[in-house]
């Protein structure tokens, strides 16, 4: 991910979303292989991501803080 900087006032929270795409910054995400310029409506699926964790494989989200 590209590294964006973002200022969040005292006591205001975030949240994370994990998607399959980069969209609007990139185009959507048909899930299969198709010619995307030309693709219809019908050609895209829903697409369910996981994120596992465990104790040998930590899923993580870094944060640097600047002050």
């Amino acid at each position: 991910m590209p590294a964006v900087c973002h200022a969040f006032p005292r006591g205001h929270r975030i949240m994370v979303q994990v998607e399959s795409s980069w969209f609007p910054l990139a185009d959507r995400n048909p899930q299969k292989f198709v010619d995307i310029y030309n693709a219809k409506a019908t050609d895209f699926q829903k697409a369910t991501q996981h994120v596992y964790r465990s104790r040998s494989a930590p899923s993580s989200v870094q944060v640097q803080v600047l002050q």
